[in-house]
């Protein structure tokens, strides 16, 4: 055998019989004795430490820590943690490592040792495009969840669509085709990323959505280049039911007497945030005698919308702030001449009253023509990737 040769066997054999080091949070994690525990309720940081042996010192550089660099109120019961122990020379155990763990995805490393510190680990997220397709039996969220697909997946669909479909009015045979990114840490979906495409079979028609992103557009559009969003949401909060609708010869179930309603009622908990169903100024913002406490909202120069019998404002509504489509305005209540928790919605189109539930939704500006053969690429691959009809 050439010297080369048996050097070369050597080195192999050397390296086989080298033990493997497993390093996790940074630790060569085979070297301590592991304690795996869990926090439990009405414990503190400082109760835990002094559980797992840690020295006075030890306790007291934690708790003197400046809470950016680690806040102790973050702790939550039901979370896991690990106390890795170490024997030393004189064949004393010693506590050296406590490792939190607020989520899935996050480590708090606090080095125990000569010099206490904080160390911060986070796993990477994997996103993993996926197409899916779902037959509507009573709900967008059953069918998400009898899927074993992710339940936020509902919850965004109905903001794309917040504007073009009634998510309450969805009927049994109703279907869904959506293209997203599911998002994982190791080997465990975390939630979703973004939806690409969606495709929604509601009241025998389908409503296309696509992404669309370049320069300050940022967006989603039907195949048309259209926007999905329209100047209006369909309505202002999460309902129960619509317990009275437009008329001008409703009984007033207070009152006794035929009068107008020129609004719609929705039946909600108490407590039910309100949203404004547009962009708009605060006209109003008072107690108004049979209406409860009331906001009134001028959207244009055509529409203004009133939400009333308020339990509450939200905080820092006043007359004059500008509100956004979506923020929360107050809170559903019975206030006023009210038999219940409910929202008195109502809208004027020029000065004059209109049915909420009839009124027409101006659209939001359409794909600018000179983005429009970039945008029928993007959507031509989306279709690719969505279940063929």
């Amino acid at each position: 055998m050439t010297l080369l040769a048996s050097c070369t066997k050597n080195y192999n054999e050397q390296q086989a019989e080298a033990p493997v080091v497993r390093y996790e949070w940074g630790l060569p994690v085979d070297s301590f004795r592991i304690d795996t525990c869990v926090v439990k309720e009405g414990e503190t940081l400082g109760g835990m430490l002094n559980r797992l042996g840690a020295t006075r010192q030890q306790i007291t550089g934690i708790t003197l820590m400046p809470r950016s660099e680690f806040d102790v109120r973050t702790i939550r019961p039901g979370k896991t943690y690990y106390a890795l122990f170490q024997t030393d020379t004189a064949g004393i155990e010693q506590l050296c490592y406590y490792v939190y763990k607020p989520n899935i995805r996050e480590t708090v490393v606090l080095h125990l040792t000569d010099s206490m510190h904080v160390e911060r680990f986070e796993k990477p997220i994997t996103h993993c495009p996926r197409a899916a397709e779902v037959v509507i039996e009573s709900s967008l969220w059953n069918a998400m969840v009898g899927n074993d697909l992710p339940a936020e997946l509902a919850l965004e669909l109905s903001d794309i669509y917040a504007w073009t479909i009634d998510f309450f009015g969805l009927q049994k045979g109703d279907s869904i085709r959506v293209y997203y990114d599911e998002q994982y840490v190791d080997s465990v979906r975390i939630g979703i990323g973004r939806i690409y495409a969606a495709d929604f079979y509601h009241a025998r028609r389908w409503q296309e959505a696509y992404w669309f992103e370049d320069g300050k557009i940022a967006n989603y559009f039907d195949a048309e280049g259209n926007s999905l969003r329209k100047a209006f949401l369909k309505a202002p909060l999460n309902y129960k039911r619509i317990s009275s609708k437009f008329t001008y010869a409703r009984k007033h179930p207070i009152y006794k007497v035929v009068r107008p309603h020129t609004g719609v009622d929705y039946a909600a908990p108490m407590g039910t945030p309100v949203v404004s169903i547009g962009d708009g100024v605060v006209t109003m913002k008072q107690y108004k005698g049979g209406g409860g406490h009331t906001v009134k909202i001028k959207h244009n120069s055509t529409y203004t919308t009133a939400y009333l019998h308020l339990s509450k404002y939200a905080k820092g509504l006043a007359v004059g702030k500008h509100v956004r489509q979506g923020e929360v305005i107050g809170y559903v209540g019975s206030s006023g001449s009210s038999t219940g928790p409910h929202l008195d919605f109502r809208v004027w189109k020029n000065g004059s009253p209109i049915d909420p539930l009839k009124m027409q939704s101006p659209p939001a500006e359409p794909i600018p023509t000179q983005y429009k053969d970039t945008f029928a690429t993007v959507v031509a691959g989306y279709r690719e990737k969505l279940i063929a009809r």
